[in-house]
């Protein structure tokens, strides 16, 4: 039985893995839960699945949750969450926090040498090098989460990697895909949440709806697999059933299917090198008739470029377009910035950012503070 601790368990990916867990009791033991603030709902998931360990990020909800249960102790603020992701006898830790906020945890699972299932992109967007060269001296293993990366993740592990060509990510193109320029500048926030296959938190979807989060997710790729930039492509696939392709020197290709639906690549780290039976419905060819593929719009969707460019950049830079990111996605569901100002403010902060390298995790940190303090300021 695999001991379990889930960082972010009250979001879509911790109540996925949750239900995953609830299927399978003789397979897996929660032993830790964490979230920032939704206890409510951490209340229940603690009187269901009886965790040893728990840890709320928010002071406030800390306090009133310690009101509510009294049998277990309850860590608070980063520092508690990163003593969960490090608990000796856990077997796995789900990183699914969202946004950079899950960096430290996941960092510090890594220097304590744990099986990690990554869901938190962030980690390697923003310190993919240092993660990539932690691990291999502390034996970290880093399985991926995301779907894209979970399908290619379980191509290329049958075939010999020098035949690789090229991998192709698929975005389903959200919820603006085929609109122009004009017509897009002025969606709204509750637009740009209306994403046509995947349900998923707020800042996610909007990074869905700008690709940043395809771009993101090139980013996470190339430390996960070693691939350099330019051989990871992007294709808009609007049925979201293919998760990848991995494309090989001779002109072939293996890919990798399934109905849109987390728990599948969730249900993989868990368990592998088993698969769990039933986990999503098996697609229904009768129905999906059709696959379409094409290539993204980068005019109409810039901020997919101005990944590539931060990932070939190196340094500090992919800390510097997360934070930046971020900053900007929150302004845009407040209100206070367009669709279009997104990638606006997030190049003119990549421009003026003079690029340091990152030796350690302060270096990270500090230029995301730099990031996010220049974004603020440029919104106003």
């Amino acid at each position: 039985m695999k001991k379990v601790v889930i960082l972010g368990s009250t979001g879509s990916i911790g109540k996925s893995a949750l239900d995953v867990i609830r299927k399978f009791p003789d397979k897996f033991k929660v032993i830790g839960l964490a979230a920032r603030s939704s206890i409510n709902i951490l209340e229940e998931q603690i009187k269901e699945f009886k965790p040893k360990y728990v840890a709320v990020y928010d002071n406030k909800a800390w306090n009133e949750l310690r009101k509510k249960i009294k049998n277990i102790e309850i860590m608070h603020g980063t520092e508690g969450i990163c003593q969960i992701a490090t608990k000796t006898e856990a077997d796995i830790i789900l990183s699914a926090i969202v946004g950079a906020a899950g960096l430290l945890p996941t960092f510090e699972a890594v220097l304590a040498g744990k099986t990690i299932a990554l869901a938190n992109k962030e980690s390697l967007v923003m310190a993919g090098e240092l993660i990539k060269t932690t691990a291999k001296k502390t034996n970290a293993k880093i399985i991926p989460v995301d779907s894209e990366h979970s399908a290619i993740f379980q191509c290329i592990n049958s075939c010999n990697k020098p035949y690789i060509s090229k991998i192709w990510l698929t975005a389903s193109g959200g919820p603006f895909r085929g609109m122009k320029k004009n017509e897009i500048k002025n969606v709204t926030p509750q637009e740009a949440l209306n994403h046509p296959k995947w349900k998923m938190g707020k800042r996610i979807t909007i990074d869905s709806a700008t690709l940043m989060n395809k771009g993101f997710e090139v980013i996470e790729a190339h430390y996960l697999f070693d691939i350099k930039a330019e051989d990871i492509g992007v294709l808009i696939h609007p049925q979201s059933i293919v998760h990848c392709l991995v494309e090989f020197i001779d002109g072939t290709y293996i890919a990798q299917m399934s109905n849109p639906d987390m728990k599948a690549p969730i249900a993989l780290a868990l368990s592998i090198p088993e698969r769990l039976t039933n986990i999503v419905k098996p697609i229904d060819w009768t129905v999906t008739s059709q696959l379409q593929f094409e290539m993204p719009d980068t005019d109409l969707f810039p901020c997919l470029n101005l990944a590539y460019e931060a990932l070939k950049t190196g340094g500090s830079m992919p800390a510097v377009l997360n934070a930046a990111d971020e900053i900007a996605v929150e302004a845009f569901l407040a209100g206070k910035v367009k669709f279009n100002n997104i990638y606006e403010i997030i190049k003119k902060i990549m421009d003026a950012h003079n690029v340091v390298p990152i030796n350690s995790i302060d270096d990270v940190l500090e230029a995301d503070s730099w990031a996010r303090k220049m974004a603020k300021k440029e919104i106003g």
